[in-house]
Formats: structure tokens, sequence, C-alpha cells
């Protein structure tokens, strides 16, 4: 997926950016075709794996940063870089500035690598992309570069930035295809730098944004107010929601499903919003907090958000 608000946002902070992108894989490869970092003069945001492969990425990123340009590497991992994958990796590097940012059409960002025209594979990805709206794969297709611009697959809501939220929020914010949006009382309540793929929402009255949610967002309720809490639960309930999570014990759990039912909740409602959740055997800190829930958000097999019990921040 081609990030484009990432990269933008990358550009206007430090100037002229290389993005390096896995355009073609072969065999084991440390990441999937798509998968991108970039590199800038004295820093680099992302990972295409790590290891031999990354380190000479970086360096030919820094050589095109003060050239310009762009070029195409194919690299056996064994031979040419003494990894044990066995595959070959084909990375395409790309330098960029505010001013040449590329133009996605029909939500896919697609560019020649060796300056040939759009063959008419391409032409037809780009026509089924208009007419279906389908997005094909990232892929590199007789000398062009096909991938389609990265759009969030999911929307989190934390309710709550004390420090099990902050942890939380650090750890789920670089996963891709995320949107996080994160909600408490008052601005000075949030950290001074917050990710560039969360929105903060300071409001005296967080309550009320619950309306602003998608229906099918994912919700973890964090906040340094039981009453709060049960207003959050009561209002998400009405309006839906795809998992809710609420931090907490199992007996403020009993507690508020008696309240969320005498206001008028039925038992299989209210059964949808885990609580106590999580491993107890993380233990109640709030990084190994947050480590439990984005391991229950990442895995499918788990219909809730999840988090190891923990008391209020």
């Amino acid at each position: 997926m081609f990030d484009l608000s990432e990269l933008s946002a990358a550009t206007n902070a430090h100037g002229t950016v290389a993005r390096v992108v896995i355009a073609h894989h072969e065999g084991s490869s440390p990441r999937e075709t798509g998968t991108a970092m970039l590199v800038w003069s004295n820093g680099q945001q992302g990972t295409i794996g790590g290891g031999a492969l990354e380190w000479q990425a970086v360096q030919t990123a820094r050589v095109l940063l003060a050239t310009g340009g762009s070029r195409l590497d194919r690299l056996s991992l064994g031979p040419n870089l003494g990894q044990c994958c066995g595959g070959a990796v084909t990375l395409l590097t790309e330098v960029y500035t505010p001013a040449t940012l590329p133009r996605p059409e029909a939500g896919l960002v697609g560019r020649a690598t060796d300056a040939s025209p759009m063959p008419l594979a391409v032409k037809r990805l780009l026509d089924r992309a208009r007419a279906q709206g389908t997005l094909p794969a990232p892929q590199l297709l007789q000398g062009w570069l096909v991938e389609p611009l990265a759009q969030p697959l999911r929307h989190l809501w934390v309710w709550g930035a004390g420090h099990v939220g902050r942890a939380l929020v650090d750890v789920m914010a670089p996963l891709p295809n995320l949107a996080i949006t994160w909600v408490d009382v008052a601005p000075d309540r949030f950290p001074e730098t917050i990710p560039p793929t969360t929105r903060a929402l300071p409001t005296p009255a967080p309550e009320a944004a619950v309306t602003l949610a998608p229906p099918d967002a994912d919700h973890l309720i964090l906040t340094f107010s039981h009453a709060l809490d049960l207003d959050l639960c009561h209002r998400l309930l009405a309006h839906g929601f795809a998992t809710c999570g609420l931090i907490g014990s199992a007996t403020k759990w009993v507690r508020f499903r008696n309240r969320l039912a005498a206001l008028g909740h039925s038992p299989k409602d209210i059964a949808r919003i885990t609580c106590p959740i999580g491993d107890p055997a993380l233990g109640k800190h709030p990084q190994a907090i947050a480590i439990g829930v984005a391991a229950s958000f990442l895995n499918p097999a788990r219909q809730a958000c999840t988090l190891p019990r923990a008391s209020k921040t």
C-alpha cells in the first residue's frame, strides 16, 4: 500500500525523502511485496525487514537523496547479502519532495521503473479500478510498479489518554491500515507528540463524540471516570460497534452489567462488551497491557479487543 499521507508528512518535515519499497520478491523474503520505508538525511521511518538488506537499502537511499532520481535493484539475499532467507528481493528507491509527490489515479499509484510507456496490462488495472473499484495487490508489471493507495481498513477509538491509553496508542499506531481517534476531556491530557496516524479529539464531553464514530469501529474504553465509562458503554450499545473493550475488574463488570440492563440493554447486547479483558498472565504494566490488546486486535479468531486486567489509570 502506498501511504501518501505518511510520505507527505515526511517530506513536509524533512524536505527531501527517499521511499524504498519491495517491488517484487522471489522465495523467502523478510517482508512482503509493497512493504516500504522512508529515509531522509539523518533518519528513517518504517522497515523492510531489517538486517543487511535494510542497511544496504538505507545507504543506497542516502546516495540518491543527494542526486535525485530513482533506481531498481534486484538483490539475492544469500549471495549478495549473506542472509539465510534464500530468496531474492527487488527494491525500488525513489526520491520525493513536497512538490513531487505522486498523484494517485483511481486509488492507484503507478509509475515506470525503466522509462517505459504504460503497458496495456497496467491500463487494464486502472480501467478496472475506475469501473469497479477493484484495487490490485502491489505488483511489478512490465516495468511499471502499481500500488494501491493506503486506506484505513479499521478505525480504532481509544477513550482516555492516561498511562494505559498512551501505551496503547504507542504500540498500535504503527500498525498498517489502522486509523486511531483518541478522545479525552482536554488538550493537556494528551502527550506533546502524537503519531501521524492518530487524531486527538479533546472535548469536555467525550460521551457526545460517540455519534462521530463509524458504526463498525473498534473501541477501547480506558477513562479516568467509572461514570464516564458507563455512559460510553451505554451510548456505544445504542450507536453500534465492531468490538468494544473496557478496562476494569470482574467486580466492576458485574456492576456495569446490572446498570446497563437497568438502562434497557439486553443481556445479549451487553455481552458484546468485553470486561474484564485480556490475559492476566501479561501483568498490569501499561506496556504489557498494550501488547495484549495489540495481539488480540490482530488475531482474526478473536472478535473482541481484549486487555489484561488492570486498575484505573
